[in-house]
């Protein structure tokens, strides 16, 4: 395995993705600092620009109706030296009411009771950015938790999470669940792209951990093609699935079975990207955790990887200002897989 950290070549076709935590506290607030400057999304499009990805799934941005706020990124990150002009990012799960109450507390409206954990539609939303014209686009974020086969939806004593009336409207996606065709000068590529809620945050009944569980599950019915025609075939040529997991399949909580079964599937590889030293695969450093492996991309095993990465410059007692302005942009570290045709 190869490992760089600069731009792919001619030959090879570089992903990224990335949660670049670009969230704020309410709608609106994220145009105003990318239009006034923020040193936050100035360290986040640099970053970007010094890795130059063909096509760059990013997690934590929040979303508006026209795009302001992307918009306004995508311009950054050009400035900064490297050009998205494609962009995909329909509205996510996240603050989006559900009408019920979710976490039983006997108040409706609160961003515990969103589809997906949101004090505002659209925080902490996804967006796919390319070099390359987007050619198709299935948006699976309205997929029902209860249409999903063998869903975690009983607690250990079997008593159901939720009422019937609830079950008929509660979505699995906590943020975004997306197929996107993405047409490269090498041919069209299939992305499987996610965002997966944290499995924490809940109570004994493990209602974020089972719906973690099952929103990496999905993916195994996707690529068995065992959820019906409404999600369309798989793809005849190479594809990727890459995201944001919230899992790590061996640190901290969390149902550890779904993203052990993805990264086992014979259907995919795992490039197992890593700081640069080969021995450290870690994407995130949360305080309360520590180091752990949530982001993930996984091509097809028709692909040849030619080099992968973490970008996650050494920090310590004389920490350059790489690793400064790395810790300035988020908490989770940019994944990059260069793949050849």
């Amino acid at each position: 395995m190869l490992f760089w950290a600069g731009g792919a070549g001619a030959d090879t076709l570089r992903l990224a993705t990335w949660n670049v935590e670009l969230s704020r506290a309410g709608p609106g607030i994220l145009l105003r600092d990318l239009r006034r400057g923020d040193a936050q999304a100035d360290a986040v499009a640099e970053i970007i620009a010094d890795h130059a990805p063909d096509i760059l799934l990013l997690q934590g941005v929040d979303h508006d109706a026209d795009h302001l706020a992307l918009l306004a990124l995508q311009s950054r990150i050009a400035r900064a030296g490297h050009s998205l002009p494609y962009r995909y990012a329909p509205p996510p799960n996240s603050g989006l009411a559900t009408g019920h109450d979710l976490d039983g507390d006997g108040r409706l409206g609160e961003p515990e009771d969103a589809q997906g954990f949101g004090r505002f539609r659209g925080e902490g939303g996804m967006a796919l950015l390319s070099r390359y014209p987007i050619a198709a686009a299935q948006d699976l974020s309205g997929f029902l938790w209860a249409d999903l086969p063998h869903a975690l939806l009983t607690d250990n004593t079997g008593a159901p999470l939720f009422p019937a009336a609830v079950l008929r409207d509660l979505r699995l996606a906590s943020v975004a669940q997306w197929r996107v065709e993405v047409t490269a000068p090498q041919g069209r590529i299939t992305l499987f792209a996610f965002h997966a809620g944290p499995p924490v945050f809940d109570g004994p009944e493990d209602r974020n951990g089972r719906r973690n569980h099952d929103q990496l599950m999905f993916w195994q019915h996707v690529l068995a093609g065992g959820l019906g025609d409404g999600l369309g075939p798989m793809p005849e040529g190479r594809f990727v699935l890459m995201g944001d997991a919230n899992q790590d399949p061996q640190r901290g909580e969390g149902r550890k079975a779904a993203i052990r079964t993805l990264l086992g599937d014979p259907r995919l590889q795992d490039p197992r990207p890593s700081h640069g030293d080969g021995t450290e695969m870690t994407t995130v450093h949360w305080p309360q955790t520590g180091p752990m492996r949530v982001d993930y991309i996984l091509p097809s095993r028709d692909w040849e990887v030619a080099g992968s990465g973490v970008h996650w410059p050494k920090t310590g007692p004389n920490t350059g200002p790489e690793a400064a302005r790395a810790e300035a942009a988020s908490r989770h570290r940019l994944v990059w897989v260069d793949l050849t045709w």
